[in-house]
């Protein structure tokens, strides 16, 4: 790296690609685990949240999909999948281009859970946010516009 940081704010370089990659890094990841835990209620688990939202956004998947997609084992997919059916918040059938494979879709009830969980988080990072002086605020607005521009490339 070309640049380290200290605790004396005259020698840290925020604008160090490295150093700003860390800072970033670091913000996302524990914005992001405060996220899953915080606002995830009781209803769903973190892990039973991704999957419903990866339903939710691209279609019925299979199990095998589910476990690649959250780079879990093909047995922790199946206990998140059998948690989530028996509430009823998702479907089994067999996949109809290969009858080995369980082919796993959204309810309506696991639409409604998911958009519950959604607005807890929003409304959980809505608080923290409205407790940020405005110049502060539009710094994050103007953050986001550039990660999710970062991110679509």
């Amino acid at each position: 790296m070309s640049a380290t940081r200290t605790t004396n704010t005259e020698t840290t370089r925020p604008t160090d690609p490295d150093i700003l990659a860390i800072d970033l890094r670091t913000a996302v990841m524990r914005t992001s685990r405060r996220l899953r835990v915080e606002a995830t209620g009781d209803a769903i688990t973190p892990g039973q949240y991704t999957v419903l939202a990866l339903l939710s956004g691209s279609g019925p998947r299979t199990l095998r999909d589910l476990a690649k997609s959250e780079h879990v084992q093909a047995p922790s997919m199946t206990r998140i999948v059998n948690a989530l059916a028996d509430q009823g918040f998702v479907t089994r059938s067999a996949d109809p281009d290969d009858g080995r494979q369980v082919r796993v879709d959204i309810t309506s009830a696991g639409r409604n859970v998911l958009a519950e969980a959604r607005s807890q988080r929003t409304a959980w990072l809505a608080q923290r946010v409205a407790g940020l002086n405005e110049e502060d605020r539009l710094t994050l607005s103007r953050a986001a516009r550039i990660m999710q521009e970062m991110s679509a490339k």
